[in-house]
């Protein structure tokens, strides 16, 4: 038997999107972090193409839109969990694995927006081979040509940049523990240890595996800013195509998310 399934009264379209941006207070000449899912609206017509078209219509006399493209998969092994591998194994997949490259490295969990997005004309990668932005507009170089190997999401991030330039963030479908930028929170109050990360990068002769040094950061505790900033009527809000839209200034939630890591979490770095 088949299965049926609700008629979409009002597909989403480009229009509808860059209406429902302006109407969160989106200008063409802002800074804006996005993150994004697109099933979280009922239907778009024409898919992630559509989003990322109208993000950029919005952006275009100025604007600048910045996307991370997480390469989760080009990891330290010991530290994964979906799945985990056996601990005999760390040592082969660190050795197998592909050097990362800009554009054709998975970005898995980062969604189909910012897979389209990475792709098109125009757009300046950071290059880091876990955790790089990609970024499209008037102020891409800035916020992408410093990107630190070590620590980062910290002071040379493109993080870093979008808290000084007074950026703001959107986020469709989406809630504040996928929020990139709050991670320069747990860096500026020093509540996380230090961890040995990696990743396999182009070597003279091959891919060679890359050590690092980051925090072992934590998303979770960002739903909680989430409600404190709700709670200060700091998130504007909206709905289109059953999709949750919030919109906020980033300098803001990472101050926010900078006091409550103070405020609140025991102290890790030297243990």
């Amino acid at each position: 038997m088949s299965e049926t399934r609700k008629t979409v009264a009002e597909p989403v379209t480009k229009q509808s999107l860059i209406e429902g941006f302006r109407k969160l207070g989106v200008t063409s000449n802002q800074i804006i972090e996005v993150h994004s899912r697109l099933s979280s609206f009922d239907y778009v017509l024409g898919g992630a193409r559509t989003v990322v078209d109208a993000l950029m219509e919005i952006a275009s006399d100025g604007g600048t839109i910045l996307m991370p493209i997480q390469s989760s998969d080009n990891t330290e092994p010991s530290g994964w969990t979906n799945p985990p591998i056996a601990a005999s194994f760390y040592r082969e997949a660190r050795e197998s694995m592909p050097a990362y490259d800009s554009y054709s490295s998975d970005i898995p969990n980062m969604g189909r927006i910012a897979e389209n997005f990475r792709h098109r004309e125009g757009v300046v990668v950071s290059g880091h081979p876990s955790v790089s932005y990609a970024a499209w507009g008037r102020y891409a170089k800035l916020l992408c040509n410093r990107q630190s190997l070590h620590f980062p999401l910290a002071e040379e991030s493109p993080c870093a940049r979008l808290y000084e330039l007074k950026g703001n963030v959107l986020l469709l479908g989406t809630d504040f523990d996928t929020c990139t930028c709050l991670h320069l929170a747990e860096y500026r109050c020093d509540c996380r240890k230090i961890v040995i990360q990696g990743a396999s990068v182009k070597g003279s002769d091959g891919p060679e595996w890359k050590k690092y040094l980051d925090l072992d950061i934590d998303s979770s505790v960002f739903l909680k800013v989430q409600k404190i900033m709700q709670r200060k009527n700091m998130i504007r809000e909206g709905t289109l195509g059953g999709c949750h839209m919030q919109y906020f200034s980033a300098s803001a939630a990472i101050d926010e998310a900078t006091k409550y890591l103070e405020k609140s979490t025991v102290y890790e770095l030297y243990r």
